[in-house]
């Protein structure tokens, strides 16, 4: 039981002897975006009617798509209520879910 304990112990020594771990930068360096989020693709007229006709990224499309739902009032907490412009992009329904927002990507091209 006594060999147990010391081996125990040498372990957790060993252990503590290792190198801590390399800090972040100081200094609050700010991450650079990937480019791939960054690319630009211009948006068909069916979306261009919702977010604008110029070259966007599609970070950018989503955050003008619920701008768009915010300020007419479409927002219903998981659903989102389609308006005339929005049945263009997202076909002819009602409602779609909250998770169904990124579909509008199928309006971009490059």
């Amino acid at each position: 039981m006594a060999a147990k304990k010391a081996a125990a112990k040498k372990t957790t020594a060993a252990a503590a002897k290792k190198a801590p771990a390399a800090k972040k930068a100081a200094g609050g360096a700010k991450r650079k975006p990937n480019a791939a989020f960054m690319k630009e693709f211009t948006p068909t007229p069916e979306l261009a009617a919702v977010v604008g006709d110029k070259p966007l990224p599609r970070t950018a499309v989503i955050k003008k798509l619920w701008d768009y739902f915010k300020k007419n009032g479409l927002n219903q907490g998981q659903l989102i209520n389609l308006d005339d412009n929005l049945k263009k992009v997202y076909g002819n329904k009602k409602q779609i879910k909250m998770t169904e927002v990124a579909g509008a990507f199928k309006h971009l091209k490059e």
